[in-house]
């Protein structure tokens, strides 16, 4: 038994309405009332959404996101497909009933335009917030439900309470940020009101799930574990120029924490701990504000493992994971629970998951979204937010600082222009008044140069992979970061054995792997030669004396450059910057790419210093097809006015990663064949699923189609693509795809 009053049948004397029922172990079934249902639901989703100050609206919602189930259609379809009553006859077989169009047009009649806020969530609570008109799927469109008036008939013969149909509540607040901002609001509106139905759903058919939420330390706790390990590392520590650095960006964190809440700035070069002190200032600000948690935002996958890591060894299961590639044999019972709605102290997710949940349509990506409010939010690499979607991302993070209490911490060596400015014909609104948490980050950056960064003399000139090579084997231990997969697959075929490859074509669990065993040779001082994509650039703590660059974004070559002499160990180290054979793939890679050239060429100064990065990338955005490239702004904000918004069609089209044009497929590595064969015995569970996500690599559909002709993948589960020949993959390369297929297809 739960916290729930559950009336069995023996004890029933009225027949109740249902909103759910259980069978208990004995035989006889609990059921869920479905008046207590719909007080709850309200409780909850207005007490999550008094967070932002709108706990009218989120019980009413609660109240009325049920209605259709009082339906004596539905009420024939619980009894009977619960077994509770097998007698229950339901018209037309047993087809799912809809029973949440009914609510929706009840808020409408009794309402008017205030009701149709209400519809979007309550017509969308299990099916996700729709569009309001459809070309595609008019049946699926509000305009369309609202049309179909026979679901408000079918409980309009019904007793149903007067304090749920005619509650005494009247929403009186109104959508913060104007036109603007109602997208977002409503958004977290339907996160309160989903949320609080699957907690309550859950509690009753599930207590023990239910107990066992949200049992988490306290953010003061955490900043107490955290205060501790940093007494340590810094007593570990050896005196050196760059550990007197990080002592005094950890000291300034701590101090500015008090400042008041907004959008922050960390500046500090690669190398800085920046990680740690931004740590450290999210939890010092969250207790000073009474913030809630600590969101952790990271651009790749390839070194969100690496700081959850961090993290984890600090805090425990405080810390929840969320991402594509996790390990299923690093989560708890609490962990998974935790990922549904981000209910933990500290939550380490990806650019990927934390901005597409913000425009998402789906009750499942929504559900979280009421937890970012009153929370402290670190961007990690902000300068790899993705230009194509760049004006909705500012605007959105622009409302969550003004409306629902979210601080925002931009941390990056180099720092985009995110300012708002104007040009002929054009607008970006950026991010005003943006506050610096270091004092003089030029003199950080002038205390942590400890490389020399030799751009090439002619930026037209390019080289050759030969050529290239000859530089290359002059040095023992040497890191040579290029811009596509099959650039590194070509300069590894050249280089010496036992150079090291590191790309995408590998699956994750083989990149961390590999990763792990350069840090081991470093340390021990083991001659290492690496030839790797840009995934190696965002985060991973290596350390080599010397590093080669081909020719890229200048926050790139930056970003390179952390990756030698990171502790300062030598004088200085080496970054060369190359002209590879071929210019970068069309897209932004070479637009960053040009952007360099145009900026850089005759330039005989420092290409490092900090005041080029905000020339960079304002030439960078300007050189841009559009900060919304798919009008995303558009379909939520245009027909804002008369409350005409198409959720569905923005979420479609808000994909950071275009899942449209690339396909995962599973790959032999490690125990990835044993969990195929489990794949094809039992299906895609969830936990295998996630394991097998360690597994996977993406390659364009084209691709993937022209390799299951050849007989080298194959379809193991519908949708589900596995390799199915052993020369698909290499233990030290990846995927290798050989003619007719074109390798140089694949990038990063």
């Amino acid at each position: 038994m739960n916290a729930f009053d559950q009336t069995t049948v023996a004890e029933a004397s009225v027949k109740p309405s249902l909103a759910h029922v259980r069978r208990n172990d004995d035989g006889s079934f609990a059921i869920h009332e479905l008046e207590d249902h719909l007080r709850a639901v309200a409780d909850l989703a207005g007490e999550f959404a008094s967070s932002f100050g709108h706990a009218d609206w989120g019980r009413l919602a609660g109240l009325w996101h049920d209605l259709g189930k009082y339906s004596s259609a539905f009420q024939s379809y619980i009894a009977r497909e619960s077994g509770y009553d097998p007698e229950a006859h339901i018209e037309g077989g047993k087809c799912r009933v809809n029973h949440s169009s009914a609510g929706a047009l009840h808020a409408v009649e009794k309402l008017g335009g205030k009701g149709r806020l209400l519809a979007y969530l309550i017509a969308g609570h299990h099916a996700g917030l729709p569009d309001w008109y459809s070309d595609e799927h008019a049946l699926a469109s509000l305009s369309q439900r609202l049309g179909d008036e026979q679901h408000l008939q079918a409980i309009s013969n019904v007793t149903i309470p007067a304090g749920v149909l005619h509650p005494v509540i009247t929403p009186a607040t109104k959508p913060p940020g104007g036109e603007a901002g109602l997208a977002l609001w409503l958004r977290m509106l339907f996160s309160s009101l989903v949320d609080g139905d699957f907690l309550d759903t859950e509690a009753f058919m599930d207590g023990t799930k239910w107990l066992s939420r949200g049992t988490f330390a306290s953010v003061a706790e955490l900043l107490n574990k955290l205060d501790m390990h940093m007494v340590q590392l810094m007593d570990q520590a050896r005196p050196s120029p760059v550990n007197r650095v990080r002592a005094e960006v950890l000291r300034q964190c701590r101090e500015r924490a008090t400042s008041a809440p907004g959008i922050f700035s960390l500046t500090v070069p690669t190398g800085g701990g920046k990680t740690l002190s931004s740590l450290t200032f999210a939890l010092s600000h969250a207790i000073h504000h009474n913030k809630r948690r600590i969101i952790y935002v990271i651009p790749y996958t390839s070194i969100i493992e690496q700081t959850a890591g961090i993290f984890r060894s600090i805090f425990g299961e405080n810390v929840v994971e969320h991402h594509s590639n996790l390990d299923p044999e690093k989560e708890t019972a609490k962990s998974r629970l935790a990922t549904e709605n981000w209910d933990a102290p500290v939550i380490v997710t990806t650019n990927v998951q934390f901005l597409e949940s913000l425009f998402a349509a789906r009750t499942s990506s929504c559900r979280k979204l009421h937890s970012i409010v009153n929370s402290v939010v670190v961007l990690d690499e902000a300068q790899l937010l993705n230009p194509e979607f760049l004006q909705p991302i500012m605007d959105t993070i622009n409302l969550l600082a003004k409306y629902y209490g979210v601080t925002f911490v931009l941390s990056t060596a180099t720092q985009p222009a995110l300012n708002s400015r104007e040009g002929f014909g054009w607008t970006f609104r950026g991010l005003d008044g943006v506050r610096e948490i270091m004092s003089d980050p030029d003199a950080l950056y002038r205390d942590l140069n400890r490389v020399t960064v030799e751009m090439p003399p002619d930026f037209h000139a390019r080289r050759g992979w030969s050529e290239i090579l000859t530089d290359l084997i002059a040095h023992d231990s040497v890191l040579t970061i290029v811009n596509t997969r099959h650039d590194c697959r070509e300069l590894h075929r050249l280089m010496p054995e036992g150079t090291i490859h590191l790309s995408a074509a590998m699956c994750g669990e083989h990149r961390s792997q590999v990763i792990a065993g350069i840090r081991e040779r470093l340390e021990k001082k083991v001659p290492t030669r690496v030839v790797s994509t840009q995934l190696v650039e965002a985060g991973v703590d290596i350390d080599f004396p010397v590093v080669y660059r081909a020719l890229s974004g200048l926050d790139s070559i930056a970003q390179a450059s952390g990756r030698c002499n990171r502790e300062g160990k030598l004088d200085r180290g080496k970054v060369v910057v190359f002209v590879p054979p071929k210019s970068s793939p069309p897209g932004t890679l070479r637009r960053a790419e040009q952007t360099t050239v145009s900026l850089l060429s005759g330039n005989t100064s420092d290409p490092m210093a900090r005041a080029w990065f905000l020339r960079y990338f304002e030439h960078f955005y300007v050189k841009a097809d559009s900060l919304d490239k798919h009008d995303i702004n558009d379909l939520l904000t245009k027909d804002a006015r008369e409350l005409k918004i198409q959720f569905r069609s923005a979420a479609d089209r808000f994909k950071l990663i275009d899942d449209v044009e690339s396909q995962a497929i599973i790959a032999w590595y490690g125990e990835s064949q044993a969990l195929i064969g489990n794949l094809k015995k039992d299906g895609p569970e969830r936990w295998l699923m996630r394991k097998l996500q360690r597994y996977s690599v993406n390659l364009p559909r084209r691709v993937v189609s022209k390799l299951v002709e050849t007989g080298e993948v194959h379809e193991v589960w519908p949708g589900i693509f596995a390799q199915a020949v052993s020369t698909l993959y290499d233990d030290k390369v990846g995927v290798t795809i050989g003619s007719p297929l074109a390798a140089e297809q694949l990038i990063a």
